[in-house]
């Protein structure tokens, strides 16, 4: 099997976009998506979007009428504005595996106040809610299909 791989360009790209989506924090202690550690993480994590996130980072090339690494970091932070608007649903797939990747990382667990484990076979402790916010959902008819 053939691994898809993204271009010099791309990952550049990619890292810069991933700093602007979350920046580092001096005051939390927490890297940034940026962090070589996470982007590797996002790279290798990319498997079935990969196809949407070379679309988006494509978009990103061609707003940033070139590479998007290549801008300075206030026309960086203009462009990302204008993607943030355009990228559709490439871009919403390359966010998630942005935030999956970077809140599964120990540093940000940690900063965050939990244990860097999974969450199996000890769970995590939640605080209880208002379980009445779920009434409606409960009375609300049925919005499937029954199969005979």
């Amino acid at each position: 099997m053939i691994i898809p791989t993204l271009t010099e360009a791309e990952a550049r790209d990619l890292r810069a976009l991933a700093g602007h989506m979350i920046p580092a924090s001096a005051a939390y202690k927490v890297p940034g998506a940026d962090d070589d550690l996470i982007l590797a993480d996002i790279v290798k994590s990319l498997e079935r979007d990969f196809d949407d996130a070379r679309t988006a980072l494509a978009h990103l090339a061609k707003l940033s009428g070139g590479t998007f690494a290549g801008l300075a970091p206030a026309r960086q932070a203009e462009v990302a504005a204008i993607f943030k608007a355009e990228g559709g649903a490439p871009l919403h797939a390359l966010n998630r595996v942005v935030l999956l990747c970077y809140y599964r990382d120990d540093r940000v667990m940690r900063a965050l106040g939990q244990e860097p484990r999974s969450p199996f076979p000890r769970g995590h402790d939640v605080e209880q809610g208002d379980w009445s916010l779920l009434d409606p959902v409960k009375t609300r008819a049925p919005i499937w299909r029954r199969v005979s």
